[in-house]
């Protein structure tokens, strides 16, 4: 899995806020990036923490790619 992908998965896990959620779902499907989401200050604390566990490579593949495939929007 890519790093924005598990950095949008470990987003979407972390809070049950669904303002951060919808962020997560953006940055997903390339609406938003990484860095916008840095300065946004309602999601800087938690992009910090999901950051850190991504480092620590605690995140399961398997369910990264099942949020990817549940909220990843295909244009055809």
């Amino acid at each position: 899995m890519d790093k924005i992908t598990c950095i949008a998965y470990l987003l979407y896990k972390s809070s049950k806020n669904p303002d951060i959620r919808e962020h997560a779902i953006q940055l997903l499907n390339g609406d938003v990036s990484i860095r916008d989401l840095k300065r946004n200050t309602n999601i800087q604390a938690h992009m910090v923490i999901v950051e850190s566990l991504l480092k620590k490579n605690q995140i399961d593949k398997n369910q990264v790619q099942q949020f990817a495939e549940q909220f990843m929007y295909l244009e055809v």
